[in-house]
């Protein structure tokens, strides 16, 4: 009898238990499934990154998407195609490393602008990783991206300026 209430209990825990990750994936998906179309459209074009600002930026370096130094994205280009939610970014600054690469974004429902940065040959369906940003102060010519860091314990906001490319 106690083998079985212990089988019985080990059940009830193994299959109540659920991964966080896949929970977190489900209601992702579902999320990016409904879209802001408006927002969308108004950041449809080609921008030029003009600032990244954050507190103590003089003495904390933020690596922005895994990919290089914050400052090295001022100057960079990003072109962002709303009917497809494809696009590129370019990082030129001259101090910094050249980097180009494909991207998939879109901007969902809760405004939040969800960014996936695509390897070359790789499909982005098979990117797995991505960015969530809040949008901000959108006008006509610009807007904001705003990434939430943690940095000793404490959550602090990256702003990325963008200025709409002539």
């Amino acid at each position: 009898m106690k083998k079985f209430i212990f089988i019985c209990m080990m059940s009830t825990i193994l299959f109540a238990c659920k991964s966080a990750s896949s929970t977190t994936a489900s209601t992702e998906t579902e999320i990016s499934k409904k879209l802001d179309r408006p927002t969308q459209v108004a950041i449809k074009g080609n921008w030029v990154l003009t600032n990244v600002s954050y507190a103590g930026s003089d003495y904390i370096k933020v690596n922005s998407f895994d990919l290089a130094d914050s400052k090295c994205f001022i100057g960079s280009t990003w072109n962002f195609i709303s009917n497809n939610n494809k696009g590129t970014m370019t990082l030129n600054s001259p101090s910094c490393t050249a980097f180009t690469s494909p991207i998939v974004w879109s901007i969902n429902n809760q405004g939040l602008f969800v960014l996936k940065i695509v390897d070359p040959g790789t499909k982005s369906k098979n990117v797995r990783t991505g960015y969530l940003l809040k949008v901000a102060g959108l006008t006509d010519n610009s807007f904001q991206l705003i990434d939430t860091i943690n940095v000793g314990g404490q959550s602090k906001d990256v702003t990325y300026q963008f200025q709409r490319a002539n």
